[in-house]
């Protein structure tokens, strides 16, 4: 893990700073209180600080992802989020941190990176399987194993830039660990994201009110800035929106056997919209 990173890291037990500590082959993170963490030999480390509520997504999720991602279908969101880095990182800042909950494989966060070559960054996530390629993005990402829902494992005002990707959203802790003059960075599905499939696949709809409740969930930590929505138009093959589903919410709710049936009688190739919107948030 990059030094500008590991400085800003904090315990998740008692929040004393963590430094390095090996014990013959093994790594570890330790704080002064003797609380100690294991460094994966894929890289990331484990703060979760006890046992997660649940695992994430699964490793065929996380496969699905990182195929459907690597073809660069979600570009758009990248890019998108890259340009936005860039007017919003703390002028003057010395290594800004990017810290990404939710990150998955952290392939956006790693397309931030590359637009601030100064910059280093974290990608959090609970489930192993996504950890172990985001540990792997970007030669100045670390990744450690980490709930969005408990207490980040991120000293106060030591985050320059946080990223919010179709992930969960903890308004008190984002807070607390972005620096006063920080940005929030927030992507959430516009109303026809992939509308094509929806019905032709039985997916899980957009909520209408999805703008509302992510507003809802920052109020009173963070002010909301400027919005605005990136479109892009695909044409899948079959097997790429059975990727695209496989790694997102839906695959949780969708019968493998009838999705394959419905598939089959999509033409080929499949047009499928990226629509999302980039909302930008101040601390309050």
């Amino acid at each position: 893990m990059h030094p500008e990173t590991l400085r800003r890291l904090s315990c998740p037990v008692c929040g004393d700073p963590l430094a390095e500590a090996t014990a013959g082959t093994a790594r570890a993170l330790r704080c002064p209180r003797g609380h100690s963490f294991d460094v994966a030999r894929q890289g990331y480390v484990d703060l979760l600080a006890g046992q997660a509520p649940h695992s994430g997504d699964s490793a065929a999720m996380v496969a699905d992802r990182a195929d459907f991602l690597a073809a660069g279908h979600y570009d758009v969101i990248s890019a998108a989020l890259a340009r936005a880095a860039v007017t919003h990182v703390p002028p003057g800042t010395t290594y800004p941190l990017v810290v990404e909950p939710g990150a998955g494989t952290a392939r956006h966060l790693a397309a931030v990176l590359d637009a601030l070559p100064d910059a280093t960054g974290l990608a959090l996530d609970v489930a192993k399987p996504a950890l172990r390629r985001a540990a792997r993005a970007h030669p100045r990402a670390g990744a450690a194993l980490a709930d969005t829902w408990r207490r980040l494992p991120l000293a106060d005002a030591s985050t320059a830039l946080l990223l919010n990707v179709f992930a969960p959203r903890n308004g008190p802790e984002f807070r607390r660990v972005l620096r006063a003059d920080g940005t929030l960075l927030v992507v959430t599905p516009a109303a026809d994201h992939l509308a094509e499939l929806v019905d032709a696949l039985g997916l899980l709809r957009v909520d209408p009110e999805k703008a509302d409740r992510v507003a809802a969930s920052l109020a009173g930590h963070f002010t909301a800035g400027q919005a605005g929505e990136h479109r892009a138009g695909l044409r899948l093959l079959r097997s790429e929106v059975r990727t695209l589903v496989g790694m997102g919410p839906s695959a949780w709710h969708t019968d493998p056997v009838r999705l394959d049936q419905r598939l089959a009688a999509l033409p080929e190739p499949v047009p499928v919209t990226v629509a999302v919107r980039l909302a930008v948030y101040r601390p309050a």
